[in-house]
């Protein structure tokens, strides 16, 4: 049987050549709107992309190989920007299709579609043709659709990407990576999508780190899915807990032998598109971590500090976006 394979945005590749993966980061990302604040905030590519590749190199430095950026369609996702990343560094960058939760998306084109009754099709269609033609005549094809729900609700709007990403999935075997808000209503969405016929070991539900009670981790990864523990650094805004409370639920969790089904990443946002956002000092110490390497320089090595196994820190980095990739419950390494 032939290894499976993932695209990446200069092509597909094995994903036995994934190694050290970051599965939720962005090297550039805006909030809808951000396309009218350009007289202010222009999108200087020669300076961005500079910027972009000294940040991919600083990420391969801690050997990282591959990075999911999970931008959605509508928050400034440029798989052209990201092709030029990878073929300057030779950083592996998997993109996204999909849109963002209601409460932060760009709602009013498919809101109007669904009122009109075709907006559900078209979403299908829409992650149907990029995923086998590509985004936007760059023949650029995503490896995850990207999901997002709002605070304590799956919304009418939101559920209409869910259903339509589990329905394509079952014909393509494309992973469903998915966004919680603050970390509600995980096991909501595995339930949705279990419900509409998605495959759990292709699904990661991301940012469940924004929930500090181990018993909601529990319940999404007995369903068989992944979950992201992907904000790390990111605390004290947009309703993050902190660091310390996050690696304790960590630490709680591979205790109780759930090492093959968590991964780690940041969530880091390296660029913004528009003019980026202006922050007291006090906000700005409580993100001084949110940086695309602090993982490797400061949490691993409190994690081997405090008894994690080399093997474990493998598998939340390596062997676990291997599974998911492959569709496998675990994928090790050779």
């Amino acid at each position: 049987m032939s290894e499976a394979t993932v695209q990446t945005v200069t092509g597909p590749i094995d994903v036995g050549a994934m190694g050290k993966t970051l599965v939720h980061e962005h090297f550039i990302f805006g909030y809808p709107g951000f396309q009218g604040d350009q007289t202010l905030g222009p999108f200087n590519e020669s300076e961005y992309l500079e910027a972009a590749i000294d940040i991919a190199n600083e990420m391969k430095a801690e050997g990282v190989q591959t990075v999911v950026d999970p931008t959605p369609n509508e928050c400034g996702r440029d798989p052209r920007f990201l092709r030029k990343v990878s073929e300057a560094t030779g950083l592996q960058i998997i993109c996204a299709t999909g849109y963002y939760y209601e409460g932060e998306g760009a709602t009013p084109y498919f809101k109007f579609r669904q009122s009109l009754g075709t907006a559900e099709d078209e979403i299908e269609e829409l992650f149907r043709h990029e995923i086998a033609e590509g985004i936007e005549e760059s023949g650029i094809k995503p490896g995850v659709i990207k999901l997002a729900s709002s605070r304590d609700e799956i919304t009418a709007y939101e559920r209409m990407f869910f259903k339509a990403a589990a329905k394509v999935q079952q014909d393509t075997g494309i992973v469903l990576l998915t966004h919680t808000q603050e970390g509600t209503m995980g096991l909501e969405q595995a339930e949705l999508l279990l419900q509409e016929g998605a495959d759990p070991n292709r699904v990661i539900i991301g940012h469940m780190c924004g929930n500090t009670d181990p018993r909601v981790h529990r319940q999404v990864m007995d369903k068989g899915m992944k979950i992201g523990l992907d904000r790390f650094g990111l605390q004290g805004l947009a309703g993050t807990p902190y660091d310390q409370e996050r690696i304790d639920v960590l630490l709680t969790l591979l205790d109780e032998g759930y090492e093959d089904l968590m991964l780690l990443s940041h969530d880091k946002v390296n660029l913004w598109l528009g003019r980026p956002p202006m922050m007291s000092d006090e906000l700005a110490s409580l993100i001084e971590n949110w940086r695309p390497t602090y993982l490797f320089d400061t949490v691993v090595p409190e994690l081997r500090e405090r008894g994690v196994k080399e093997e474990q820190i493998e598998k939340l980095f390596t062997d676990n976006a291997r599974a998911l990739f492959a569709g496998d419950k675990k994928a090790k390494i050779g």
